[in-house]
């Protein structure tokens, strides 16, 4: 068995999941309402609050898709119920980021300012306090979704290993490499 699949997952108070037909599995809960598509090989059962996910075989294939789903309808159980948060800062002088409404605007040293539209699921905050980085905050019920805007907004500025310099995670570690000066 699959050692992450055959763990039970229990439904926090105010979540609800239903398995439509198609396979699809729609959670709702404080935060939002999450849908996903299953494959029909694998089945989806809810009793007195406890979901389990079950495969029909031991084929690679079917082990493979079990942890898979358990694993994505666990993160929208979390997501419905707690919500993501994510914290980005930016290191660098004169970087900046400002936003007006689900726009996010950008100054990373470039000659022009970035613009980024965000999707109405996320919301979006920025703080510039004096002397600290200024941080971009993303809050959303969808870990894939918030998980790949960030991962957006880092490629505009990744954090180079000589200065530090870049868009962070607030609490990563870069490591950092020496100059040509310590070579001497």
């Amino acid at each position: 068995m699959s050692r992450i699949g055959k763990l039970p997952i229990n439904l926090p108070a105010g979540v609800t999941v239903t398995v439509g037909k198609d396979n699809v599995v729609t959670v709702k809960g404080p935060k939002g309402e999450l849908s996903q598509e299953v494959n029909p090989d694998i089945k989806v059962s809810v009793e007195d609050g406890v979901l389990s996910v079950t495969r029909p075989s031991d084929e690679k294939a079917h082990r493979s898709l079990h942890g898979l789903y358990r694993s994505l309808i666990n993160n929208m159980i979390i997501g419905v119920s707690e919500g993501y948060r994510k914290e980005l800062e930016l290191i660098g002088v004169g970087y900046r980021a400002s936003n007006t409404g689900q726009l996010l605007e950008l100054s990373l040293g470039y000659t022009h300012s970035i613009y980024m539209q965000l999707p109405g699921e996320v919301k979006l905050e920025t703080k510039s306090e004096r002397n600290k980085a200024p941080l971009i905050i993303l809050e959303s019920c969808d870990k894939q979704l918030i998980g790949q805007i960030c991962s957006k907004i880092r490629s505009f500025r990744k954090p180079e290993p000589y200065k530090g310099k870049g868009i962070r995670f607030v609490g990563e570690v870069i490591r950092r490499k020496s100059g040509k000066a310590a070579g001497k």
